[in-house]
């Protein structure tokens, strides 16, 4: 990886506010896919046989409220601002709209801002908040919909072994067997549980993701990876039964605890990896 630069007097504060700045905008972009590539998904495996009119695309047309069908202005339309502005409601027929696009786009910001804070100015801090952005949608898209959908999961996982063949994050060898392993290991555990259990605990879209992560960090960081995750998802699922949110033997999605894992590792897998080893005196 190379050196990260030196920035000059001042010049730190200014590269956080145009990161937020940027981060909030992309934020903004990342709710529309959110939204809707998993109505044009649905469209193409069921609706357009059964003759349903195609959903919007990502680009086009614009914004529209879901409740009226209102087209939302330019200035209704900024991100966090017009939804504290407008008090979380629409302007003309005063519906609410969903905490899920505040809540997007102050994370997309927040964790934007943790990227370049921790990773400084250099070229790999780019290819890191293409893949925090990704992330985010993937998880708001696996917590609304049960589902990792292909169009991002394998373009990351590209974009990944391409980095890395560029010495981002690790050797390009380590990169490709980690997505060897990554889909491996998942594969196993999903044919095993289903073998035990005779149902089905993940989606395939699961095996596509760590397999991503995998080119991304390289083998090495994926029993922290799945660590983290399988953690992470325990104590919310044994939290939701506690409070009653969630009931014995439904599905919880695995996407979301899978991309917290790897922006966790991603950014201090180094470091987590060495205390575990020290700990355990290794």
């Amino acid at each position: 990886m190379i050196e990260t630069l030196a920035l000059a007097p001042g010049g730190k504060s200014l590269l956080y506010l145009i990161t937020v700045v940027v981060a909030l905008v992309v934020g903004s972009f990342l709710n529309v896919v959110i939204v809707r590539l998993p109505r044009q998904l649905q469209w193409q495996w069921h609706g357009k046989q059964a003759g349903l009119p195609k959903p919007p695309g990502i680009a086009g047309p614009a914004s529209q409220c879901p409740s009226c069908g209102q087209p939302i202005r330019w200035r209704d339309n900024l991100p966090l601002v017009s939804f504290l502005m407008l008090k979380g409601r629409c302007r003309s027929c005063e519906a609410a709209i969903s905490a899920r696009y505040p809540l997007v786009e102050t994370l997309c910001a927040v964790l934007s801002l943790v990227v370049v804070a921790v990773m400084g100015v250099q070229w790999p801090t780019l290819a890191a908040l293409a893949f925090t952005w990704v992330l985010i949608a993937l998880a708001f898209i696996d917590l609304e919909h049960l589902l990792l959908p292909d169009r991002l999961t394998l373009p990351l996982l590209a974009v990944g072994l391409g980095v890395n063949a560029a010495n981002g994050f690790t050797d390009v060898t380590s990169a490709v067997i980690g997505t060897a392993a990554g889909y491996g290991v998942l594969w196993i555990v999903f044919h095993g549980f289903r073998a035990i259990t005779g149902k089905e605990g993940m989606g395939h879209g699961d095996f596509k993701l760590l397999a991503a992560l995998g080119a991304w960090m390289g083998w090495q960081m994926l029993p922290l990876i799945v660590l983290l995750s399988a953690a992470t998802g325990a104590i919310i699922g044994i939290t939701l039964l506690i409070l009653q949110r969630q009931q014995r033997g439904q599905q919880i999605p695995f996407g979301p605890y899978l991309a917290g894992g790897g922006w966790l590792a991603l950014l201090w897998g180094a470091d987590l990896n060495r205390y575990y080893l020290g700990a355990a005196g290794l």
